[in-house]
């Protein structure tokens, strides 16, 4: 919804300023008409314009490189948490509690990133409905260090299960380092004071845009329909910079699939 009104906020702005420039276009002297003037207004619309462009498209670059990014960790992070809970299953009922530990985490994590889907059934959890959409939350850490403890404390009985417990607590720190990436996944990835001077420049393009064209409603038309261009544009990258709220959001589908993993008879 934020984005939503971003957006909107930079489409009123975008056609305020067209209609600013539209206001005093005939209020300006003749010598400010002139052919000369008009002709280098165009060179530094063009300018501006390009420039626009160029800056908006590596912007959108940016984001969705950093949205791909934190899918990709995301899809690594379910993949080592149901990796660690099947070296636990392999190595006996002994881990049972580091496998619950496991379960809890992932169910709380599901519920606490995804709050507006269906929370997960069948599993013991702590209450998340004072959790943070996103970052790091002492509760979750707490029960994620329970478990890599227990695997620790494991007394292994023969060389199978000593390799076992290695394999596992290899798998655990794996599986820290995957949190980690996607724990700063979520950093907004523009800079707020960078958006508002992009979105000033776009101001004075579309006041430029309002002071050289002529009224007619042809070019009303075209200079509404180029606003609702842009605007858009800035929703998605505003979205896409979020990539676990707004429209482009993450699909938990990865982290159910693990837990159904560990839920499994």
């Amino acid at each position: 919804m934020a984005d939503a009104w971003s957006a909107l906020t930079v489409f009123v702005l975008l056609c305020l300023s067209a209609s600013l420039g539209w206001y005093v276009r005939p209020r300006l002297p003749e010598t400010h008409r002139a052919r000369e003037t008009v002709e280098v207004m165009q060179l530094i619309i063009g300018m501006l314009v390009t420039f626009a462009a160029l800056v908006l498209g590596l912007l959108t670059a940016s984001v969705k490189a950093g949205y791909d990014a934190a899918s990709h960790d995301r899809q690594e992070y379910a993949l080592q948490l149901a990796q660690l809970d099947q070296c636990l299953r392999n190595y006996g009922p002994e881990t049972d509690p580091a496998r619950e530990d496991l379960r809890s985490y992932t169910a709380a994590v599901i519920a606490s990133t995804w709050p507006y889907e269906r929370r997960p059934v069948g599993v013991h959890y702590p209450d998340t409905s004072h959790m943070p959409l996103v970052g790091a939350v002492p509760v979750l850490a707490a029960l994620m260090n329970r478990a890599g403890l227990s695997i620790e404390e494991l007394q292994p009985s023969d060389g199978a299960h000593r390799r076992i417990q290695r394999d596992c607590l290899a798998r655990f720190h794996d599986v820290l380092t995957a949190r980690a990436a996607v724990i700063e996944d979520v950093r907004g990835s523009i800079s707020a004071p960078f958006y508002r001077i992009l979105v000033a420049w776009l101001m004075v393009i579309f006041a430029a845009f309002g002071l050289a064209a002529p009224r007619n409603m042809l070019l009303l038309l075209a200079i509404v329909l180029c606003a609702i261009s842009l605007s858009s544009a800035v929703f998605v990258i505003a979205d896409l910079s979020r990539p676990y709220g707004g429209l482009f959001v993450i699909p938990s589908t990865d982290m159910r699939a693990a837990l159904a993993s560990m839920t499994r008879p």
